[in-house]
This record gives structure tokens, sequence and C-alpha cells, in this order.
């Protein structure tokens, strides 16, 4: 792929806002924040020559490089950390109002409190306003444990949010 500068400045504009949003989910310090988007974009520019959109939207391969970003800050910074895996698999009733009463405070401090795949599930849905569907062949994953997984991160938001 033939890029421009002018083309790297239109990924650069249309993504930050998202990879900067992806990131502060999940990383407390806004220092540490700001240096992790602008290591993605480092990183997008420097690989950009090798994407391939056959294999993945503009947008999957940048959430897959920015997803891999905090992944390895969490690496460096916490090594004998192992993030939750284990997924609750229980149905229930959403409360489709909570997220809009609470601050974003809260919110952003209860989001760093889920499992990474959740966090990413939420941010994606709520934040990208990305559907289900998109989001489970972004992470590689099949619609009904994407659909399962999301409904278990909003119940544990409701929880942690709730107490």
């Amino acid at each position: 792929m033939n890029m421009t500068s002018s083309d790297l400045e239109k990924i650069y504009q249309q993504y930050r806002n998202k990879v900067m949003g992806y990131i502060r989910a999940r990383i407390r310090s806004q220092a540490d924040a700001e240096d992790l988007c602008a290591e993605v974009f480092e990183k997008i520019y420097q690989k950009i020559e090798g994407y391939q959109e056959e294999k993945a939207s503009i947008s999957t391969w940048i959430f897959t490089i920015t997803r891999n970003t905090v992944i390895d800050f969490f690496r460096r910074s916490r090594p004998s950390d192992e993030l939750d895996e284990n997924m609750a698999d229980d149905q229930f009733q959403v409360d489709g109002d909570l997220m809009k009463r609470e601050t974003l405070g809260e919110l952003a401090q209860a989001l760093r409190s889920l499992p990474e795949q959740m966090r990413d599930i939420i941010v994606l849905r709520y934040y990208d306003g990305k559907p289900l569907t998109d989001i489970a062949k972004m992470m590689n994953l099949s619609y009904g444990a994407v659909k399962l997984r999301h409904q278990a991160a909003l119940e544990r938001l409701k929880q942690i949010l709730t107490a």
C-alpha cells in the first residue's frame, strides 16, 4: 500500500480519538496513555506499507496494533500480573440507562476493573458503535461468544456501579 503523508494524516485524524479512547479505558495515567497513543501511530506509520486490505479493514488493523501496544505496556510495567480471562456465561436483563447515570470517572474506573476482553467488547460496542457481529470478526470469536461476554461485561459493570 503506497501512502502519502496526506493519507497518513487522514488516518491519524480519523482514528486518533478512537485509539486514545480505547487506551484511556485501560490506562490510568493520562501521560502513559498519550505516550501509548503516540507509540500506536508510530507503529502504524512504520508498518503501513505491509498493511493488506484483503486480510482486514484498516480499522481492524489499527485496533489490533492498539490492543497489542496496550498488552505490551502491561507486560513491561506489570509482568507478574495475569489478566482474568474467565468469563461468566449467565443470562440476565441489563438496565440500559445504567451507563447514562454514572459519571465518566466512575465508568472509567469500572471499565478498568473488567478483564481485558470484556473491556474491549464494551469499548468497541459503546464507544466505537460497532455491532456485535463486527466485534466478533475483529476479535476472532464467534458471535455467540461475544454476545455472552458482552452481557457478562454489562452485568459486571452494573454490579460495580450500583455497589
